[in-house]
């Protein structure tokens, strides 16, 4: 088999997670045929949280491999590229995606969930932001034990004028900005919505978040101001909605699922935190069957996550001692191919013709 027909069979391998060719979705970087006569295979993943990426080279192989052959199995290698919406350039924002986490009220989680999440993404090898837009409850500095003020620097922009650019706080390979570093612990505090708006565009198109993977939102419970400010500055990637898996938590999550559609935010799932013996199992996936969204995963009431917050060690919940890391990561990876499929999914651009 040479270079050419090789690439075909390989292009032609049905993809284990999404379901289409290796070659529809663009994913065959690279195809040649080694010395030794073995097939040297690079392929592309739209994410570095893609999972189970053996299924993709035994699918390969087995279609590359004639028993009568006797040719060696193929050698397939990874690498990978996140692709996004990138609808923050028109506020100067360099990120792939923006992924907002919500929920229809509050005490479910939110904040922890969101804070996973960005560490989760960490880990695979992206390069993520966490910023915290829960003002009135702002949690991610005490999560991330971070602290300090967010440097000011006065830069000039291409038409003269001089205006300032706020620079993340950096804690554990993430940036990080809330208004928590901005306050002080126990000032409360009390602003209309129009603040609300001047502060979100401040965090992102004022911010220097430079060039990331995924910016994960931690949004306030309920259905506010917030989520309307997000929709109309940039296109977001989609919204996780985090409850718990009793009823009343369920009531709220919906309305948070309806919030996103009015807003036109695509909803990427569910994730069912606390789940266990106290509060219950599998309302929230009940729910996403109901609600038509895609179930994400359940996080498992354990003490140990609950230890780690408190003590502003989130950067170490995917440490191997961590007694829920696999299914945490596996909420990690669901979300980011909720994000790479509808990118898929997304209807291609119409191609003008030149006269």
């Amino acid at each position: 088999m040479n270079d050419s027909e090789l690439r075909s069979c390989v292009e032609a391998v049905t993809d284990p997670e999404f379901g289409r060719p290796l070659g529809a979705l663009g994913m065959v970087k690279q195809v040649t045929v080694s010395a030794d006569g073995a097939a040297e295979i690079e392929i592309e993943l739209p994410t570095p949280a893609y999972p189970g990426q053996e299924r993709i080279s035994a699918a390969i192989n087995a279609a590359i491999q004639q028993p009568s052959s006797g040719a060696p199995a193929a050698r397939v290698s990874f690498s990978w590229k996140v692709k996004g919406k990138e609808t923050g350039g028109k506020i100067g924002l360099r990120v792939k995606n923006v992924i907002a986490v919500g929920s229809g009220k509050g005490g479910v989680g939110k904040s922890t969930t969101a804070t996973m999440l960005a560490y989760g993404l960490k880990s695979f090898g992206a390069k993520v932001g966490l910023m915290d837009a829960d003002v009135y409850g702002p949690s991610i500095p005490h999560l991330c034990g971070a602290s300090g003020e967010p440097p000011v620097e006065e830069v000039t922009g291409a038409d003269g004028n001089k205006m300032q650019r706020i620079h993340p706080i950096e804690k554990d390979g993430l940036k990080l900005l809330s208004i928590g570093f901005l306050v002080k612990e126990d000032q409360a505090i009390v602003w209309r919505g129009p603040m609300l708006h001047k502060l979100l565009t401040q965090f992102l198109a004022q911010t220097e978040w430079g060039e990331l993977d995924y910016l994960i939102i931690d949004l306030p419970p309920g259905t506010g101001d917030v989520s309307l400010t997000l929709s109309q500055l940039l296109g977001l990637a989609g919204a996780v909605v985090v409850c718990t898996p009793q009823k009343v938590a369920l009531l709220d999550a919906v309305k948070a699922i309806s919030m996103f559609g009015q807003v036109k935010i695509p909803v990427l799932g569910i994730v069912e935190n606390m789940s266990g013996e106290i509060f219950g199992r599998g309302g929230a996936k009940n729910q996403a069957a109901t609600s038509g969204v895609p179930f994400l995963g359940e996080v498992p009431i354990t003490a140990h996550i609950r230890e780690l917050g408190d003590a502003g060690r989130m950067s170490e919940i995917f440490n191997d001692d961590c007694p829920v890391r696999d299914e945490l990561l596996s909420v990690c990876q669901n979300v980011a191919i909720e994000i790479a499929r509808q990118m898929i999914d997304a209807p291609a651009m119409p191609t003008l013709e030149v006269l």
